[in-house]
């Protein structure tokens, strides 16, 4: 079976690999940090001009299905992640375990969740809801449960300045983007590829800029390939994990193939595209942020080659059984 690695993933294949080479340093290095924060602000500015409020708002309709994929999102891969924490440092390197705990609470990936749900023909509309929801609430919940995780593992976390930075650079961007889409809907649905692309380019020049911070502070010598090896195996672990409680809430809820497909791929997504803006924020400085990182590249690119293969057999299952309007 063809491995499905998209042209992105080169992408940022390549630049980790040119941030290893020539990493940005001195002045350079910060004005490229500076040139991400406004990228990452305007980055959010056009997702909340970008979405509906419909899609803010929805969420009651079939609220079984929600609650299986919020509960997955916030609460079962936050637990899954935890007991990391309490592996000896000698094994895994703390800023590893801080990538891991971050993944954790991330938000549903908005694009991947709905591709894959409409590859298996499954319940698309649902999709839609739960992943905008996911982002929407994501970036209100994604600090403080990392606040929590983090301090439940005994560690400290500058929760003020974080959250300020948060707020300044993620939320009110946001809503102000939000507030202004009666204005900018028909441009932002005109120049959706186009947002699409900007997300793209915001995710190169943070890995750079991040990568470069972090070979120049010494990654290569802290992380040494064992932890790589172990950091990809771990998040299929975590996949794996994740999908089969997936379809086993969805069987015992008595939800049909279309909402388990739903639920299995809603839930089981971790969104890159919001998880490298927020890290950003969060972990703004730290020395070791491209192992920090390092988890959810590799989880983005797992979740996509088995997403691909779960939905061909989702596809031929559903396909096989009698056909009912979707809900919401």
């Amino acid at each position: 079976m063809r491995v499905p690695v998209d042209g992105f993933t080169l992408v940022l294949l390549g630049t980790i690999g040119l941030a290893t080479i020539l990493p940005a340093e001195g002045g350079f290095a910060e004005q490229l940090s500076f040139t991400g924060s406004g990228a990452v602000a305007l980055l959010f500015f056009l997702h909340g001009a970008a979405l509906s409020r419909k899609q803010v708002l929805a969420g009651a309709g079939h609220w079984k299905l929600h609650l299986i994929i919020t509960t997955m999102t916030f609460v079962v891969f936050p637990l899954l992640v935890w007991p990391l924490s309490l592996v000896p440092a000698s094994w895994m390197p703390e800023d590893l375990v801080y990538g891991f705990l971050y993944l954790g609470v991330l938000p549903s990936a908005v694009s991947s969740s709905i591709a894959f749900t409409a590859m298996a023909r499954g319940n698309v509309p649902a999709a839609v809801c739960s992943a905008a929801a996911s982002n929407v609430f994501g970036m209100m919940l994604t600090p403080f449960l990392l606040m929590l995780l983090v301090n439940m593992a005994g560690d400290g976390f500058a929760a003020g300045s974080a959250l300020k930075d948060i707020i300044l650079q993620l939320l009110l961007p946001f809503f102000a983007g939000h507030a202004l889409r009666p204005w900018l809907a028909r441009l932002m649905d005109r120049h959706k590829a186009l947002l699409g692309r900007y997300d793209q380019g915001v995710i190169v020049l943070i890995v750079y800029s991040a990568f470069s911070h972090s070979v120049v502070s010494g990654l290569w010598e802290s992380l040494p390939i064992a932890s790589v090896v172990l950091a990809i195996a771990l998040c299929f672990a975590l996949l794996f994990l994740v999908i089969l409680i997936g379809r086993l809430a969805a069987m015992n809820l008595g939800l049909d193939a279309a909402d388990e497909a739903a639920v299995v791929f809603c839930g089981s997504k971790k969104s890159l595209a919001s998880g490298l803006p927020m890290a950003k924020v969060l972990f703004a400085g730290h020395p070791g942020f491209g192992a920090i990182v390092l988890p959810i590249m590799c989880y983005n690119q797992i979740q996509i080659i088995v997403g691909a293969i779960l939905a061909r057999q989702y596809q031929a299952r559903i396909s096989e059984a009698p056909t009912r309007p979707q809900t919401l």
